[in-house]
């Protein structure tokens, strides 16, 4: 007999060669392939897909075929791919009336150019490698699509906010998305959590429609029970939508405001314009009242005026507004204004009153005339008065200076200073757009005021002989004085700059030593007197070198000229050779006059003289006689 554990292993070794075969008689224990794809492909619609399928472990041959599972789970082949050593070769099987169909690539991958909706489904792909076994894995495809800009529809009617009830909001649209997108409700820019159960403080009913493309579109009705704070509410909704690699969008609708229907629970009265602080309006203007009560619609509005103890209607409107053109101070008083709503609390209170006061101020009236004489030196008091309401402030200025803050502006002791024009002005502090000035010219009569100007010498200490000076001389008083010179030249009296009165004229003129010597004098005049100055001009130094050479030049010219006519006569006397002689040394012939005593005149220039004077009586001689 064997041992015990010689028979043992004998039984095992049979064992294990029998699972070897069975092994070998089995293909699909005996399948070393295995595929390879990614299970979950997410593009947008119109993006282009490629789905890969990578086997492993097969040999040089292998066939590999694309299935498409539609929803029942049925299988549609679309491609199949054979490889023989390193060459593919594949075949698009079936596209099911795709368009674009179906394509494989190079290395045999499954192709779409153009995602679509439709293609949203699970793809099988199977590997057959002959001894090496089948294998397959599946990959699923979403498509997303962005849906199109949100779209609102909001209700158009007139809410009630007294109703308690839940009232329809509006219509919200996102169309053509895919997955189908969400809807949420936003007022003032926040989130309404809103339920879907119906109850009446608000709720949403949604409904999602699949459209003919295979897109989804999305529809939300918004209800909710409104009160008067949402009288300026904004409302919109908001479509969230969803993208490749968990990624998510929003889109948003405009927002929209609803028309609601409240009580009036208050009343506002007001002056629109013009007006001041205090109330007070100008006479004259046109005052605008506005009458306003935060009910919806708008309600009735009755405008009202108390006078004498009764209350007069003015007007009824729907605007609110009261209008009065040019008011006069007879209008001044107490306004008001009160709603019609009945359906307003009974605690409401729907009438308010103002005061309307309305400004006046009378032209100003003042004790002289426009014009105002006084004699220099002289006084007066001027009267400004006023009415108006309120009272106003009266103010005395001249030339922007001011004089005064009293109703009587008081002159005394004037002066040529004292003459211009002065204003009376009236105004409100309470009123400042209303002001009124009156205005009066004072003329200060008298003798003239007269103050000279003159040109300094060039040369300092003294002016030489031919330098030219320019004198001025400035007057006023009034009536206006008239200036007048010494010597001709002056120009004629004009406004000096600088105002208060003054008038200006000028001379230009030589200097000379006669000028030195007697001065030249400016006066004014008026029918109150006359003033003179006199300009002088000191010491006048002569002229220079060349001008004293120029001078003496001129002198012997004269000189030889005459000599040149004292010859000429004497040769005109024939047969009295003696002439000239008789003339400077002897008597004078009988009944002539005796000239040699006559003083500074030289023989020469007595002869001339005489003879000049003498000619024509001296019976026809043709001469001028025995003077030469």
């Amino acid at each position: 007999m064997e041992p015990p554990d010689a028979l043992a292993g004998a039984r095992r070794a049979s064992r294990l060669l029998l699972l070897t075969l069975l092994l070998w008689a089995r293909p699909d224990a005996e399948a070393e392939v295995q595929v390879s794809v990614p299970p979950l492909v997410e593009v947008m619609r119109g993006e282009p897909v490629t789905l890969n399928c990578t086997p492993s472990g097969a040999q040089d041959h292998y066939v590999m075929k694309w299935f498409l599972v539609d929803r029942s789970g049925a299988r549609h082949i679309l491609t199949s791919v054979e490889l023989q050593g390193s060459k593919l070769q594949g075949t698009v099987s079936d596209s099911w009336s795709r368009s674009p169909p179906y394509q494989l690539d190079s290395q045999g991958r499954l192709v779409m150019t153009e995602a679509q909706v439709s293609d949203e489904q699970d793809y099988v792909c199977v590997v057959k490698a002959g001894a090496a076994g089948t294998a397959e894995a599946t990959a699923r495809l979403r498509v997303f699509a962005k849906p199109e800009a949100t779209e609102v529809e909001p209700n158009k009617g007139t809410l009630s906010v007294m109703e308690n009830l839940a009232h329809k909001i509006a219509t919200c649209y996102s169309r053509n998305g895919n997955p189908a997108p969400q809807i949420t409700w936003y007022r003032n820019g926040q989130r309404l959590e809103v339920p879907t159960k119906v109850n009446p403080e608000g709720y949403t009913a949604s409904r999602t429609i699949r459209e003919a493309s295979g897109l989804q579109s999305l529809s939300s009705v918004l209800y909710l029970r409104l009160h008067k704070a949402d009288r300026d509410a904004s409302f919109h909704c908001a479509a969230h939508y969803s993208q490749p690699r968990g990624r998510h969008g929003r889109l948003d609708s405009p927002p929209f405001h609803l028309t609601l229907h409240y009580p009036t629970e208050n009343v506002h009265f007001w002056r629109a314009s013009p007006s001041t602080t205090e109330g007070w309006v100008r006479e004259g203007d046109t005052v605008q009242l506005l009458c306003r009560g935060d009910g919806s619609p708008n309600p009735e509005y009755t405008f009202f005026r108390f006078q004498d103890q009764q209350e007069t209607v003015l007007n009824t409107n729907l605007d609110g507004n009261l209008t009065l053109q040019g008011v006069r101070r007879g209008q001044s008083g107490t306004y008001g204004c009160k709603v019609e709503d009945y359906d307003a609390p009974e605690d409401a209170q729907l009438s308010q009153t103002l005061e309307l006061h309305v400004a006046y101020l009378d032209p100003l009236e003042l004790s002289v005339g426009e014009e105002l004489f006084l004699l220099l030196g002289g006084s007066a008091d001027v009267n400004c008065s006023v009415q108006g309401l309120p009272t106003p402030a009266l103010h005395w200025t001249k030339d922007s200076t001011p004089m005064g803050d009293s109703p009587t502006l008081s002159l005394s002791s004037v002066t040529f200073d004292s003459a211009g024009t002065y204003i009376c002005e009236a105004s409100m502090s309470m009123v400042p757009l209303l002001s009124r000035t009156q205005s009066f010219k004072l003329l200060v009569q008298g003798l003239p005021e007269l103050r000279a100007d003159e040109t300094q010498p060039k040369a300092e200490g003294s002016w030489q002989e031919g330098d030219e000076v320019k004198l001025v001389c400035f007057a006023r008083g009034y009536p206006v004085p008239k200036l007048s010179w010494s010597r001709l030249g002056g120009s004629p009296a004009e406004l000096a700059p600088g105002g208060q009165g003054w008038v200006s004229s000028s001379l230009i003129l030589k200097v000379t030593s006669a000028l030195s010597r007697d001065g030249v004098s400016c006066e004014a005049s008026n029918p109150h007197g006359n003033v003179r100055h006199v300009f002088h001009f000191g010491a006048v130094a002569p002229q220079t070198a060349q001008a004293g050479v120029a001078v003496m030049a001129v002198a012997v010219s004269v000189s030889l000229l005459l000599l040149v006519v004292a010859a000429f006569y004497c040769m005109r006397r024939k047969g009295r050779p003696g002439c000239c002689r008789r003339g400077e040394k002897g008597a004078p012939p009988p009944g002539e006059p005796d000239l040699s005593h006559s003083g500074s005149e030289r023989p020469e220039q007595r002869g001339l003289l005489m003879g000049g004077a003498s000619g024509g009586a001296r019976g026809g001689s043709g001469g001028f006689g025995d003077e030469c």
